[in-house]
């Protein structure tokens, strides 16, 4: 580990079984458990974690916004929306790409960009 890089994200989630149910599903996600009141992810090179709580991450609110990459945004979007995501903001371009915003079943908000 290096001093100063992120290490670590945690989200708040009212139902974690919700959310491990659909990170693992829809972008094969792994998680431990540690308590009834935490689990921990991995998405296969970063960690992180949800706690349980009733609040959500907006940026709406002010909260940091996760970005997610994928090779083809339509695709991933899709498996997304089968697994239970609603999309909050479409797919826009923006300098050197395009992206969109999607809530997780505890609506928390997260992006996934794509340089394609």
């Amino acid at each position: 580990m290096k001093s100063g890089k992120i290490n670590y994200i945690e989200l708040p989630a009212a139902d974690l079984e919700a959310v491990k149910a659909f990170y693992s599903n829809a972008l094969g996600w792994t998680f431990e458990d540690y308590g009834p009141e935490y689990t921990a992810f991995n998405d296969g090179d970063f960690d992180g974690g949800f706690f349980k709580a009733d609040l959500s991450s907006s940026t709406a609110s002010g909260a940091a916004l996760i970005v997610l990459y994928a090779e083809n945004l339509e695709a991933l979007q899709d498996t997304l929306v089968k697994n239970g995501a609603k999309i909050c903001r479409e797919i826009f371009t923006f300098p050197g790409g395009r992206r969109f915003h999607f809530l997780d079943p505890n609506n928390n908000e997260l992006a996934v960009w794509s340089d394609k």
